[in-house]
């Protein structure tokens, strides 16, 4: 058994899901099929997710939503008159976005997450009808009669350890299961959403608990790249990949997956091959647990931006027991998650999200570090960017920092930090965001020549 996800953009038209239709229609194996809501046609164009949040939040300001729902509701129905299918889905869908528009208020963020949710909900409803019309033995599940149960966080919910028995069940179903991604219910049966991308997570979840052979995760891409192909031009395509150097990647910038998304199947042992909708017979990328390092060093080459560095400095720092604790301690109780922390005997800098910080809270900040710890010095830099090398043949070859540092030296660019986790299997610098892409662009030239 398959479990098969796909993506906004290869369900956004009628053409597109002709295709997903061919795709599923031709593996029997393919027996489970998640589905994202529309997305973009083309690039000016507004995901069905976004325009269900617009709409939800004029319903809650009492504003007339009418002309939304007619849009959104267009948007299936012109799907469903290019696949020439009938209309009865398009009523119940609409009856269903009608139903949660009049549904109760009390709750705003509770009523926002099932009007995003609906997005997925309703295309699955759909997608489900076209499989059927065009012959397929195919139902929609919703993941309420599933199972999907999920913790209680708006946006960013975590699936419970006993769904997965529950969800495991889906491999008894006759036929094509079609079912929402992004999505599950908590304890008091209201929707709750994943984070944005959560259908990859929902694929995931699903492979994990029907133990799948494989989970297909479909793109608009033909593999995962070695780099962003918006800053080098026709990068190399990236055959192999394990689910650490995923994950690493994914979480400084790589937009293929959400960094969490592959977890459940990670878990499980269960390979994931990232494939083009448009383009099914590529062989794609495959993620595993292992795989061998004949591609070099390094596999990939991922950055972000918006970052702010505090950086603390104090004589005899690392003679004095507790420090870290207390600096810990400080960024806890200003609600401040961190992303790095390098460190030397008498300095330590701590990396974080830049939009956790305004300029009251960095000023209260330095001063609490200055009086609680005693700091000689402590400032806050902003605009930094961070750019991670992954992989793990990183672990066997000696000289991966020299190459990059030199790299990046030899095109001017300075660095502000650097550090390199202990699996080995990432290196991370942090460089001023105006010089970002020439850094990536640098460091792509060393380890993978020029691009084509």
């Amino acid at each position: 058994m398959k479990v098969v996800k796909f993506g906004g953009s290869s369900l956004a038209s009628g053409r597109q899901v002709e295709k997903v239709y061919h795709i599923v229609a031709s593996d029997p194996e393919r027996r489970i099929v998640v589905v994202s809501a529309p997305g973009k046609r083309f690039s000016e164009d507004i995901k069905v997710t976004d325009l269900l949040i617009e709409c939800a939040e004029k319903a809650l300001r009492g504003e007339e939503t009418a002309p939304l729902v007619n849009t959104i509701v267009g948007r299936y129905k012109s799907i469903a008159e290019e696949l020439r299918m009938p209309m009865d889905v398009i009523s119940r869908i609409t009856d269903d976005l009608l139903s949660l528009i009049a549904g109760n208020k009390l709750n705003p963020a509770a009523f926002i997450e099932a009007m995003k949710a609906s997005g997925e909900d309703n295309n699955a409803k759909l997608v489900a009808a076209a499989f059927r019309y065009k012959g397929l033995d195919a139902h929609y599940v919703s993941p309420r009669d599933a199972g999907l149960s999920v913790s209680n966080e708006p946006g960013n919910a975590s699936v419970l350890p006993e769904s997965y028995e529950r969800l495991a069940r889906l491999k008894e179903e006759p036929g094509i299961v079609v079912f929402p991604g992004f999505f599950g219910y908590n304890t008091d049966n209201e929707v709750i959403t994943f984070s944005r991308s959560g259908s990859d997570i929902t694929g995931s979840i699903l492979a994990n608990a029907v133990q799948a052979e494989l989970y297909e995760n479909f793109t608009d891409v033909d593999a995962v790249y070695a780099v962003n192909p918006h800053i080098v031009a026709h990068p190399k395509e990236i055959r192999e990949l394990t689910y650490r150097e995923m994950r690493e990647l994914s979480y400084c910038g790589f937009s293929v997956f959400h960094d969490e998304a592959l977890i459940p199947a990670f878990r499980a042992g269960i390979k994931v091959n990232v494939k083009n909708t448009n383009n099914p017979e590529a062989p794609g990328t495959l993620i595993m647990s292992t795989r061998k390092n004949t591609d070099g060093p390094v596999v990939g080459i991922a950055s972000d931006d918006k970052f702010s560095s505090i950086y603390i400095s104090k004589y005899m720092m690392n003679k004095e027991i507790g420090f870290g604790r207390k600096v810990l301690l400080i960024l806890e109780d200003f609600g401040l998650s961190f992303e790095h922390i390098p460190s030397g005997i008498d300095d330590l800098t701590v990396i974080i999200r830049q939009n956790q910080i305004d300029t009251a809270t960095e000023k209260k900040v330095i001063d609490r570090m200055m009086h609680d710890l005693d700091a000689d010095e402590v400032r806050i830099e902003h605009d930094l960017a961070l750019i991670m090398l992954v992989g793990e043949g990183m672990r066997q070859e000696v000289g991966t920092a020299a190459r990059a540092s030199k790299a990046l030296a030899e095109a001017k660019i300075n660095i502000e930090m650097i550090n390199q986790g202990s699996s080995e299997t990432s290196m991370m610098f942090g460089v001023k965001e105006a010089v970002e892409k020439k850094a990536v662009q640098a460091l792509y030239r060393e380890f993978f020549g020029r691009a084509e």
